[in-house]
Formats: C-alpha cells, sequence, structure tokens
C-alpha cells in the first residue's frame, strides 16, 4: 500500500476541505440567485405619466380659472395697497401676497392629485399590479397605465 507522509496527509485533507467548501459556497449562492430571480419576476410593475394625467383631470379648467381669479384679486389688491409704501414694505406685501397665492394654488390642487392618486390606485388593483412608478423614471418595461387612469377620472 502507499505510504504517506504526515506532511502529505494534512496536504490532502487541507486540499479535500477547501473543495467541499467551495461546492457548499456554490451551492448557496445558486440557491440564493434563484430566489431572488423569482421574486422579482412575481412583481407586477406599472407605469404612469402623472403630468399627462394632470393636464387631462377634468377639473383643471375649473382649478384654472379659480386660479386666474385668485391672481387677478391679488394684482389689484396689491396695487392698491402698495401706493405710498416704500420699496421694502412693497418688497414684504408682495412676499406676503406670492404666499398667499400659493396658499389657494394648494388649496385649490390638492383635491385634484389626491383624485389622481386614487385612480392610480384603483387601476393597479383592478390589473394586479404590485407597484406603479413614475413613467418618466422608466427606462424599459412596466405596464403604462396612464390612459386607464385618465378613463376613470373623466367618466365619474
Amino acid at each position: 500500500m502507499l505510504k504517506l507522509e504526515k506532511k502529505q496527509v494534512k496536504f490532502i485533507s487541507v486540499l479535500i476541505a477547501l473543495v467541499f467548501m467551495g461546492s457548499v459556497v456554490a451551492l448557496a449562492l445558486t440557491q440564493t440567485g434563484s430566489g431572488i430571480a423569482s421574486a422579482a419576476s412575481s412583481v407586477n410593475v406599472g407605469v404612469v405619466d402623472r403630468d399627462q394625467v394632470l393636464s387631462q383631470h377634468p377639473s383643471v379648467a375649473d382649478f384654472q380659472t379659480k386660479m386666474n381669479a385668485a391672481i387677478t384679486e391679488v394684482q389689484k389688491d396689491f396695487e392698491e395697497k402698495s401706493q405710498g409704501m416704500t420699496d421694502q414694505e412693497k418688497a414684504d406685501y408682495y412676499r406676503q401676497c406670492q404666499q398667499r397665492l400659493a396658499q389657494k394654488q394648494n388649496e385649490l390642487m390638492d383635491p385634484i392629485l389626491k383624485s389622481i392618486d386614487e385612480a392610480i390606485k384603483k387601476v393597479a388593483d383592478s390589473k394586479g399590479l404590485s407597484v406603479v412608478i413614475e413613467k418618466a423614471a422608466v427606462v424599459y418595461g412596466g405596464t403604462d397605465i396612464t390612459q386607464d387612469v385618465i378613463s376613470r377620472l373623466t367618466k365619474k
């Protein structure tokens, strides 16, 4: 029989241990990778162009009319009240007027944005989508639900 020295036995034992460890690591990596791939393939992603939806929202025309009226009112108010003010006072009052307009814009826009979010959620749920992303952020893929959201909003 073959007689091995202690150094040779240690070398062979270490070699066998390394091969065993390498195979365990390789098996673990293949199992983990397939789990990630299957999880990613089970997520259904939708995309929506919120700007397009907003531009075709039925309440946007009313929003624009009310904002134009508010702007006209604030301009008239500023012109009347700023007469006789110093430049600093005019600048301060102008900032106050801008804040009022911003507050009015938020007040009028919030219900529109909420209705868009609700419509996106309902369309996504009906199509079985797990995630909906802004269309501009997507390079490739996803189910475009923009027209479905517009249809849902305009038929109310």
